[in-house]
């Protein structure tokens, strides 16, 4: 099933919904309206001739300086019908779109990750706080807007000599360890 036909599915079953194709190698891609995220992820889970009962990943992509600035990207999977989907959502930098958590469970965890990282508020999210990240760390990494300004001295080793004494009564000693065991 082609993108296409996926949202000719879904525009019988969510009223008021404008959805887009996107374009894939891999996946049927749709764009998703924010408003009707939740709505939607019911209906593509519910629905018989869809079933997409597994949220695979829950990621996102900057764009800056473009508005909007974030796709919010969820891999899904229908296992009945052996297929997969990508949703896509556009969100701001100061919007927050809904959770769907409430529709898949696991995505309570992924969509911390999306915050910790990214900084995308997930409106309804009942424990939105850092996992990747300690909690005292400013800002979310994953921002092209992040300043990185990392000054580390070099650092050289020497590499490992031993005699050739040395390696041959290793290679004993390990030896008979191995056959003592």
């Amino acid at each position: 099933m082609d993108a296409p036909a996926i949202i000719d599915t879904l525009n019988a079953l969510v009223a008021d919904s404008v959805y887009e194709p996107g374009t894939s190698q891999d996946c049927a891609t749709i764009y998703v309206p924010a408003d009707r995220l939740v709505a939607t992820c019911t209906a593509l889970r519910d629905a018989e001739a869809l079933r997409f009962s597994v949220l695979v990943e829950v990621t996102a992509a900057d764009y800056l300086p473009r508005d909007p600035r974030f796709e919010v990207v969820y891999h899904l999977l229908s296992i009945a019908h052996r297929r997969r989907l990508r949703l896509k959502v556009r969100a701001t930098a100061s919007g927050g779109i809904p959770t769907v958590q409430g529709v898949w469970p696991a995505a309570g965890w992924l969509e911390r990750e999306v915050w910790d990282m990214f900084g995308v508020v997930f409106d309804g999210h009942p424990d939105l706080r850092r996992l990747l990240m300690p909690e005292d760390w400013e800002g979310h990494p994953q921002r092209k807007d992040y300043p990185v300004q990392i000054r580390k001295a070099v650092q050289t080793y020497e590499p490992l000599e031993i005699t050739q004494e040395e390696f041959q009564a290793n290679l004993e000693r390990d030896r008979t360890r191995r056959t003592t065991h």
